[in-house]
């Protein structure tokens, strides 16, 4: 569904991918982890074709997203919902006009289907009857959980999730690693996350990719991942910094 070749990508002298090449299947629910400001969130933003690579190619079923033009490109990204790390709600907006921004914006259902649509998306996100709330009246647990609802209100293809935990206590995280396994299970989605959170990549992958000095060093089933002896690997999902010497 997905296929990232030798994606290189720097920005000025910083050097960021450095030969990123990734599958990803319809219907996994897959999770990108590495160190912070290594990357994850950069290769994301290509995969939905936010950014272009400056050399290699992101193809979407098969269609390299960096020979389409702008409407192309609209197309392609109308197939994903993406909940945003701080959840990118509009603050002047209540929940309900939040929710269904896209739905509205695009004009092909009557307000009472947008009510509906975005009624059975709160559901989902374990918040019904919110709808009249303002984003400041919100916890950030439930702002994240609004974020979700509208990322899946349209039933896109593909959720794209960007650190989905930060910033939430451990109850918070735990709720919205919860909601998004349930999102991948019921709604038959493609889940591609990325995090530096062991425990949220637990729940919500079925394959984990890590990303580090801009290449993926490795590409295996979650338990796998979490089973390795590599010391790279281990050290990360284990949380254990390498000694000075080995630091990178």
């Amino acid at each position: 569904m997905i296929e990232v070749k030798d994606v290189h990508k720097s920005f000025g002298s910083q050097k960021v991918l450095r030969g990123a090449s990734l599958r990803i299947e319809q219907g996994e629910a897959v999770v990108i982890i590495g160190r912070s400001g290594g990357g994850k969130s950069i290769l994301l933003k290509h995969i939905i074709g936010l950014l272009r690579p400056d050399s290699g190619s992101v193809l979407f079923d098969g269609h390299d997203l960096a020979c389409m033009d702008e409407r192309e490109l609209l197309g392609v990204r109308r197939k994903f919902g993406m909940l945003f790390q701080m959840a990118a709600l509009f603050d002047s907006l209540n929940v309900n006009e939040n929710v269904g921004f896209v739905l509205r914006r695009e004009r092909k259902h009557s307000e009472a289907e947008i009510r509906a649509l975005v009624a059975d998306a709160l559901d989902r996100v374990e918040l019904p009857g919110i709808e009249q709330k303002m984003p400041s009246e919100l916890s950030g647990g439930m702002r994240k959980r609004v974020g979700l609802a509208r990322a899946i209100v349209y039933r896109p293809q593909i959720v794209l999730y960007d650190e989905p935990t930060t910033g939430l206590d451990p109850i918070a995280g735990d709720r919205i690693d919860r909601l998004i396994r349930r999102v991948w299970e019921e709604l038959k989605v493609t889940s591609i996350a990325v995090t530096h959170d062991m425990k949220s990549a637990r729940t919500i992958s079925n394959r984990i990719l890590m990303l580090h000095e801009g290449r993926i060093h490795a590409d295996a089933p979650t338990d796998q991942i979490l089973r390795s002896t590599d010391p790279l690997i281990y050290n990360f999902v284990n949380g254990i910094a390498a000694p000075r010497a080995e630091a990178t």
